[in-house]
């Protein structure tokens, strides 16, 4: 999030130059990052070089944000069964909708 206001004289993939107030701020972007919990951190500008950022605005998007907004995914309906006679640990997604139309598939 932009902490004045200024203007983007350069992007790239690790890293966010903005000038402003006479100075000029340099921002590092994590890019495929180990996390603690084994997942990969990667940000990306979501700001154009050459344009005026305006105090709060946000410059980038991450794993876990899209246009600066939180999104973590899509809620599902689940029901947790035994499946084959093993009762530990097996759950079965309950719609056809979601393997048909491959809203899960990665």
């Amino acid at each position: 999030i932009a902490e004045h206001e200024g203007k983007q004289i350069y992007t790239d993939i690790d890293k966010i130059i903005l000038s402003g107030n006479g100075d000029t701020l340099r921002i590092p972007l994590v890019m495929y990052q180990r996390s603690n919990k084994n997942t990969c951190m990667h940000q990306k500008s979501r700001v154009q070089r050459g344009k005026c950022i305006i105090k709060g605005q946000v410059l980038t998007d991450g794993a876990t944000t899209l246009g600066g907004e939180l999104a973590l995914g899509k809620n599902v309906l689940v029901a947790y069964m035994p499946w084959e006679g093993y009762n530990f640990e097996d759950a079965v997604l309950i719609s056809r909708r979601l393997v048909y139309g491959d809203i899960y598939t990665s």
